[in-house]
Parts: structure tokens; sequence; C-alpha cells
């Protein structure tokens, strides 16, 4: 069953989230110390608002810089997995960019050792860890899927409109459908660079949300759609969802 809920940045888009009555808010877990303060917080709102949560986990910083990656932001994200464990958070999205046309072959094969390191670590904890795409097109997700077998995939149908001339989801929809757990989606006009990443309500922008959704309905999509853009644009873009799965 397809179960939408919305992105929460903060805690008063989590209080946005839950009075809107969404069944689930996927929270951001970037610092460690600041989410076990937030802990107690966090799971008295659950409780208030009968929500459950999904993980937004840290941008990786310099994408290239390995001894960075090893040191800091693994050892981070574990610190992270048992805080979203705590809060019984079972899913959560994580960016790693593996684009082979801006990251070198060798610094991508010790980055999906890193992911299964991730991966691994957050299995334990009863968490399914998905990487979101960014500018990569489905090829570049290959290795890492067949390196790491329960890697998932978090799909941005959002990110897929940039820097490409056809929006990249229908390539992963056709070769990687069985590694999509979770699904993002926001409008945007396309565009080259991080500044064209609008985040818009659905419709609003050029995304081609029909016919993706068709593709997806068709191939039996039913996990978790969270709507990445600010809790006031939620309801019009929680109808064209809901339009478009039927």
């Amino acid at each position: 069953m397809v179960v939408i809920g919305g992105r929460a940045h903060t805690i008063e888009e989590i209080h946005e989230v839950g009075r809107l009555g969404y069944p689930y808010a996927e929270i951001s877990l970037y610092v460690p110390e600041q989410a076990q303060n937030d802990l107690d917080q966090l799971l008295r709102m659950k409780n208030e608002y009968g929500i459950t949560y999904l993980a937004h986990f840290p941008n990786e910083g310099n994408p290239a810089d390995l001894e960075n990656l090893r040191e800091r932001f693994v050892p981070r994200m574990k610190k992270l997995f048992a805080c979203a464990a705590a809060l019984g958070i079972r899913k959560g999205t994580f960016h790693f960019w593996i684009d082979e046309r801006h990251i070198a072959h060798d610094a991508i094969v010790e980055k999906i050792e890193l992911i299964m390191d991730m991966v691994q670590a957050a299995g334990r904890l009863g968490i399914v860890l998905c990487l979101e795409n960014l500018s990569e097109p489905f090829h570049n997700f290959m290795p890492a899927f067949s390196r790491v077998p329960n890697l998932r995939m978090t799909l941005d149908i959002g990110h897929a409109q940039l820097i490409t001339e056809k929006n990249t989801s229908f390539g992963f929809i056709d070769h990687c459908f069985d590694r999509i757990a979770h699904l993002h989606v926001h409008d945007n006009k396309g565009g080259l660079s991080v500044k064209d990443d609008l985040h818009l309500p659905l419709g609003d922008g050029i995304v081609d949300y029909p016919q993706i959704f068709a593709l997806l309905n068709q191939r039996g999509y039913a996990s978790t759609i969270t709507m990445e853009v600010k809790p006031p644009a939620m309801a019009k873009t929680r109808e064209e969802i809901l339009k478009y799965l039927e």
C-alpha cells in the first residue's frame, strides 16, 4: 500500500506535518549530539500526533574526500543510526554521490565499500538504508546494487529532472525497480545546477509525473512517498499524487 508523508526539516515542520494529519514525517537527522538532545521531544511529538518517522541523513560533504568519508562521515552516520533506531525508524535516506562523470572510478569503488559498511550497520538496527539519486543515471547505481544486496534506493523524481534531457526516473524504474523502496516527489523546471532544484508543488513545474506514476503503477509500487515541499504546499501535492495513482 502506498503511504504519503511529509518532509520536515525542523521541529516546527514536524508539528505542521503532524497537525495536517499525515501518517509520517521524514525528519532531518544530521548531527548525532543534536539528535540525542532532541530524542525525548521527538518521541513526545510522535505520540502526540500518532505518526511515525523516516530519517533523512546528512549530506556527505566533499564527495571525493575519501579520508573524511572514512574517518568522520561513516562514524557519524553510525551514531545517527542509533538515534534513528531509538525513534523506531525503519527506513532512512542518504546521499552518496557516485556519478561516474564527476567521481573517479577508484573513488567510486571505495565509496561502494563504505556504502556496504553503512548498510550493514543500519541493517543490524533494523533500518533499511536507501541511496538517493542526485545527478546519476540508473547505470551508475548498478555497481553498488551488485556489490551491496541489501542496499535500496530513494528515487527522487525531482532530482531526476536536472542535468538531463529526459527525466532519469524512467531508467531507474525500468532497470532498478526492485531496489526502489521510497520516493521523493517535488517539481521543478529543469536546469543544470543546484539552484534549479526548486522543490515546487507537483504541477507547478515540468516533471512528467503522470507518465512516471503510470509506470510505477504498472510495476506495482506500494511503499512510501515523501512530499518534499513546504507544509502549506502539501495538500496540493497530495491531491496530484492521488490523481496520478488512480
